[in-house]
């Protein structure tokens, strides 16, 4: 038996803890795995896209946009610090704990807990340092959680069906931030009800995976510990590692790229396009990306599951959305900004899910998977964090046409160096 294939919802697993299964998981695990990012993404994107904005314009109380943009940045680029630290931390302690619960769960409910109530927290903010301080904790909860949540897919699910499995995590991120921002406005709802209704809801959606079997380490299994190993161990040299090396630079630089595309994009429709219905426009611009993410990431994830092959996918949707990124930068209308929402989701959907893939498949250490997961995962969580202030003065310098071909140099970047990957097809 292996990670993963026990019979009793919520048995604990202690054979093979280390082995890579082989035993596909069933719809019970991918439809709990799917609603907890769900809970996440909605819990995550929703402020960034929406209530943080929104919140930090209320403080400084400017029509300035480029203050606001930097004072964005600025949170948000702090916030990346954390993320850094948290995320292999995290994985690397996950990878030792040997609770009667498995190795995983403990972390997927410590960091529901600590993302929920900082949120609640931050919705309750006045000050400029409180917005900053509470979304650090945010930002820290949701990598203790996605650093575990992220291991159970090299933990449980087999490398023939991970592109499909990790389309599961993929598709939820579109829909969980359109569902956000359609309840917040909808509702018409305030900075603290909306922070309150994400923290709510995360909870909500994360807890039936805790219901997921999580395999146990037995402390007999556990290699010796010391803080110097750890700090070493969070280092993986890309010339013993190439393979892990170029996944992980591909990985920064197509979320750069995605992100300054993205994470102003409220900004450009009001500043840019003068939009006087942005928020409405958003809506729209979020529902065509969410569309063809969920499309990209469950049909083409699977399809790379049956052809066998990654590289592929990830250069063609890396480059996709670099063509994205160009049309918005030549053809900055509305119209046209509808079309590059399609393309940048059709690409990052495909992206997300078989790029997530591919990083399962690289990992040096089937002992360390929650820490080397942990290191990619900081390729996604700290250019979203990082854009926006590195965006904002690529606006000031160059204006909006600037930031949209740093965002395609960066993504057809990235496609060259999933290029250079030789282990994975």
């Amino acid at each position: 038996m292996t990670a993963g294939n026990a019979a009793l919802p919520g048995a604990p697993l202690t054979v093979a803890v280390f082995a890579e299964p082989v035993r596909r998981v069933g719809g019970r695990w991918i439809a709990a795995f799917a609603l907890a990012w769900f809970g996440v993404w909605m819990a995550q994107l929703t402020p960034v896209q929406l209530l943080l904005p929104t919140q930090i314009q209320e403080q400084l109380r400017t029509d300035d946009w480029v203050q606001n943009v930097v004072a964005f940045g600025i949170i948000s680029g702090i916030s990346a610090l954390f993320a850094i630290v948290a995320f292999p931390v995290t994985g690397a302690l996950s990878d030792r704990t040997t609770s009667r619960f498995g190795r995983r769960r403990p972390w997927i409910l410590a960091g529901a807990v600590l993302f929920a109530v900082a949120l609640l927290l931050l919705g309750a903010q006045t000050t400029m340092v409180g917005i900053g301080v509470f979304w650090c904790l945010a930002l820290t909860g949701f990598c203790v959680l996605t650093a575990a949540l992220t291991a159970t897919i090299s933990d449980q699910v087999p490398v023939d069906q991970r592109g499909y499995v990790s389309g599961w995590l993929s598709a939820p991120q579109a829909v969980g931030t359109i569902a956000g921002i359609l309840l917040v406005t909808i509702l018409a709802l305030g900075t603290f009800a909306g922070y309150t209704a994400m923290a709510v809801l995360l909870v909500v959606f994360v807890v039936p995976f805790l219901f997921i079997p999580d395999a146990v380490l037995l402390p007999s299994q556990r290699a010796p510990w010391s803080m110097r190993a750890m700090i070493d161990s969070l280092w993986i040299s890309p010339k013993r590692y190439p393979d892990f090396g170029w996944t992980l630079l591909s990985r920064v630089l197509v979320n750069f790229g995605n992100a300054f595309g993205t994470s102003l994009l409220l900004y450009f429709l009001e500043f840019g396009l003068h939009d006087k219905h942005a928020q409405d426009d958003l809506i729209v611009l979020v529902l065509i990306y969410m569309v063809f993410v969920i499309i990209a990431a469950l049909v083409l994830g699977k399809l790379s599951d049956v052809l066998g092959r990654r590289k592929a996918f990830v250069f063609l949707s890396s480059a996709l959305q670099a063509v994205a990124a160009i049309i918005l930068a030549f053809v900055p209308t509305f119209g046209v900004t509808m079309v590059a929402a399609g393309l940048l989701g059709l690409g990052y959907g495909c992206f997300l899910a078989v790029d997530q893939a591919l990083a399962t498949q690289v990992l040096p250490d089937p002992e360390t998977r929650g820490k080397d997961l942990g290191i990619m995962n900081i390729a996604t969580a700290v250019p979203q964090a990082a854009a926006p202030l590195i965006g904002a003065f690529m606006v000031f310098a160059t204006g909006f046409m600037g930031l949209f071909i740093m965002a395609a140099v960066f993504a057809f970047a990235g496609a060259v160096a999933v290029s250079r990957v030789k282990a994975v097809r």
